[in-house]
């Protein structure tokens, strides 16, 4: 039998939840703008704006807005031109849709284990698996924290091999004072609810190479070259490849212009909570054994979440209820994927990520949004902290 839920007695402080979407700026007006000027579909002027605006931070060849970051990796999928045997690396910390989208076109996985300091690829661990099936490697970076993106380049060496991003978590974060998102041939961002850009649901693939263009554009269109009849290069268009409905509507597009627009605030508050959880945690941090997040000198962080790693399991699932029960709604993240039924079903072979495993175990997050304020902020550390007291050793 389910236990009930606790209900709030008066008097409780309120709940701070995990995450709380907020408005920056103009989503509401420029919604209004969309609807009133009739295109609210995909491929209007408010998409080509968030486009040019993203196209422009990175340098890009070109940009395409899609439904969600998963789809801007399924179109790197199609993008790869699959042949029989091809295998793709991925990490196996890391959400589904990293790895689902290339088993979806075919591609087999090969799952590999994270370092423990930045939470990111470990170069060593991925050179190790590079064969003559490799076509890609997925780089995540964590919580907008690079991978080791020096290491990876010298385990692909000059190998035929592809670097993609999967850059859900740090858009506008820099490696070496470049961004991320410039260093693969393709590179994907998120605009779920959760991140710190948001319009619900949303995605974007970014081309850094300006031989992708034309296909990306007929896979966004559905298989057709769309995009070739409107730019008056053909007088009609018609089916030519593979392909689906990826384009992200007028609407979505119309609030998420209005968040990019605020990037600098966002990013500057987002900064504040992550500097102040640092702040609090830190000068306890050793004594009980918790290993806070580490940026590489002269790197800029997404600041997208912050997290904790407890010695192990067992301290972090009491640490967690005990934090939920005092209404601070911390969570834990991914189930590694090596070892999930669909991991093993898509994998080209078993391999070992300890490293992922333990981590797994061990990694809280605690709440961290646009609108945290400093007293929620403070209130969260403490939680932890004091559930961390009285956890025993």
């Amino acid at each position: 039998m389910t236990k009930p839920t606790a209900l709030p007695t008066p008097g409780d402080p309120p709940r701070i939840p995990f995450n709380r979407p907020t408005l920056a700026g103009n989503e509401l007006e420029y919604m209004r703008r969309a609807v009133e000027g009739g295109h609210t579909a995909a491929a209007g002027p408010f998409t080509r704006r968030v486009a040019s605006l993203l196209s422009e931070a990175h340098e890009a060849a070109d940009v395409i807005l899609t439904t969600s970051c998963t789809d801007a990796l399924e179109m790197s999928a199609l993008l790869l031109d699959r042949r029989p045997g091809d295998t793709v690396v991925v990490p196996s910390f890391t959400f589904v849709s990293t790895a689902l989208a290339f088993a979806r076109e075919g591609f087999r996985l090969v799952f590999a284990d994270i370092e423990p300091v930045h939470l990111g690829l470990d170069a060593a661990h991925v050179a190790s698996l590079l064969d003559e099936h490799t076509r890609a490697v997925v780089a995540v970076h964590y919580g907008g924290i690079a991978v080791d993106l020096p290491g990876l380049a010298t385990a692909l060496g000059d190998r035929p091999i592809d670097l993609l991003e999967d850059n859900a978590h740090g858009l506008f974060a820099t490696c070496g004072g470049r961004l991320l998102g410039t260093f693969g041939r393709l590179a994907t961002l998120s605009f779920h609810e959760t991140k710190n850009f948001t319009c619900g649901e949303g995605g974007a693939l970014l081309l850094n190479r300006a031989a992708d263009v034309d296909r990306a554009h007929i896979l966004l269109h559905k298989g057709t070259n769309r995009r070739a009849f409107m730019l008056g290069e053909v007088d009609k268009y018609s089916w030519q490849d593979l392909g689906s409905s990826f384009g992200l509507s007028e609407i979505n597009a119309a609030f998420l212009l209005a968040q990019l627009e605020a990037r600098e605030a966002i990013l500057t508050r987002r900064r504040q909570v992550f500097e102040s959880y640092d702040r609090l945690l830190r000068p306890e941090a050793a004594a009980h054994g918790l290993t806070l997040p580490d940026v590489p000198a002269g790197d800029l962080p997404g600041y997208h979440l912050y997290y904790v790693l407890l010695p192990d399991r067992p301290t972090r699932d009491r640490v967690l209820a005990a934090m939920r029960a005092a209404g601070v709604m911390a969570t834990f993240h991914y189930v590694p994927l090596h070892s999930a039924p669909g991991g093993r079903r898509f994998a080209a072979r078993p391999t070992d990520c300890p490293v992922t495993e333990e981590v797994s175990g061990r990694l809280l997050r605690l709440p961290f949004y646009n609108t945290l304020g400093p007293a929620e902020v403070e209130r969260s550390a403490e939680a932890l902290l004091a559930a961390c007291r009285r956890s025993p050793a």
